[in-house]
């Protein structure tokens, strides 16, 4: 897939905050600019990707079937793959494998959530364990994703030492990216002991080790490689890609704490016919602290056990070995409730030499993981830059 399909448009919008605003009407003005951004226009698109979400996170606008008829398009491939926040991941994997067999030619993927305002009460995570089955077992300790990520993570900390200041020093790294993006939701300086010194919401978790609430929506556009030659912008290639799934429960997961990252990892980078040390940037899935973590492990950034160690060496920052989530990523920037689709648009950015924060200079590769549930699923897209 070198050089077969392209992301040729990519478009964040800049709201954090929509009151009353409906989702639809995000989903058009970000479809719209990332056409724009590609020099097309609705009437190229043939295939749409977008996930339903869930009515608590005001997602259940984003339904595939309601996008299609909002944008007045009958698509000949479409994607509605909803498997958490880093779905719009997976549907940049499915829709280059579209592009690539002659399925479509100009796939849009969306995503627009407005949290802040919607008036459905909060009820999805209560049941995402099931009252029965081995979730059953759970339910009393770790009924939410917060409390099942901080279970893992006191494992992780039994296992290997990693402390509570290893964590902080992530969401120090992604505000100082944050500083510099005008659009982030919080710009103001971070440090190690502001983190620890915030509320304890899930042991070990404190509450700047969990992602902002933002109101908001992005869009990304795919191609063929012959039609990308006449887009507005510098083609980023999808050069590997890997999707794994695990298990719905906390309890069903490795008991020696590997995820389904590394396997869609893994995959990713044999397509792409790279390893982890060829990658210059990586837009991590950052709904806690503790996801990234587990990320760098299982993509082999670093060995088991050794991310604590690894932070420390101060290689995820700007200016460090493996620059992460330089928008500021879901811990600072934006995080309407599922943040896959702008970890993608980061990753595009960067190679463009557009990056709205930390810009990565001479980027060529960029890694974007997604994931879903209690890390339940997971998807690694490898983009490269001619």
């Amino acid at each position: 897939m070198a050089r077969d399909v392209a992301i040729v448009g990519a478009f964040e919008s800049p709201r954090r905050s929509a009151p009353k605003v409906h989702p639809y009407a995000i989903h058009a003005e970000v479809i719209k600019a990332a056409l724009d951004d590609a020099g097309l226009s609705v009437s190229d698109v043939d295939g749409i990707a977008t996930a339903a979400g869930d009515w608590a996170e005001g997602g259940a606008a984003s339904d595939v079937l309601d996008l299609v008829d909002y944008l007045g398009i009958r698509p000949r491939y479409y994607d509605s793959t909803d498997v958490g926040g880093g779905s719009y991941v997976s549907h940049a994997g499915h829709a280059a494998a579209a592009i690539a067999s002659g399925q479509a030619e100009v796939v849009v993927i969306s995503y627009a959530a407005c949290p802040r305002w919607w008036p459905i009460p909060v009820t999805f995570w209560d049941g995402l364990t099931y009252p029965a089955g081995p979730g059953q077992f759970e339910i009393p300790f770790s009924p939410t994703i917060i409390g099942g990520t901080g279970m893992l993570m006191n494992r992780h900390m039994h296992e290997f030492g990693t402390t509570s200041e290893h964590l902080a020093k992530i969401a120090v790294v992604c505000r100082d990216n944050a500083s510099r993006n005008p659009h982030a939701r919080y710009r103001d300086p971070l440090t190690v002991a502001d983190v620890l010194a915030s509320p304890l919401i899930s042991t070990p978790l404190h509450k700047l080790d969990c992602c902002v609430v933002t109101e908001s929506g992005g869009a990304v556009v795919l191609t063929s490689a012959k039609r990308a030659k006449d887009c507005r912008k510098p083609p980023v290639w999808i050069r590997g890609f890997g999707e794994s799934i695990s298990s719905l429960s906390l309890s069903q997961l490795s008991h020696r704490l590997t995820t389904p990252i590394k396997a869609s990892g893994e995959r990713a980078f044999a397509m792409a016919g790279i390893g982890p040390e060829r990658i210059d940037t990586a837009q991590l899935y950052d709904a806690f602290t503790p996801t990234v973590l587990f990320m760098l492990e299982d993509l082999g950034f670093c060995g088991k056990g050794e991310a604590g160690a690894f932070i420390d060496s101060g290689a995820i920052s700007a200016t460090g070995r493996l620059p992460i989530n330089t928008d500021g990523g879901g811990l600072s920037s934006n995080h309407p409730g599922r943040r896959g689709v702008f970890a993608l648009i980061e990753g595009v950015r960067q190679l463009r030499g557009e990056g709205p924060g930390a810009q990565v200079e001479g980027a060529r590769t960029a890694l974007v993981q997604g994931l879903g549930g209690f890390f339940s699923v997971a998807m690694t897209l490898i983009l490269g830059a001619d």
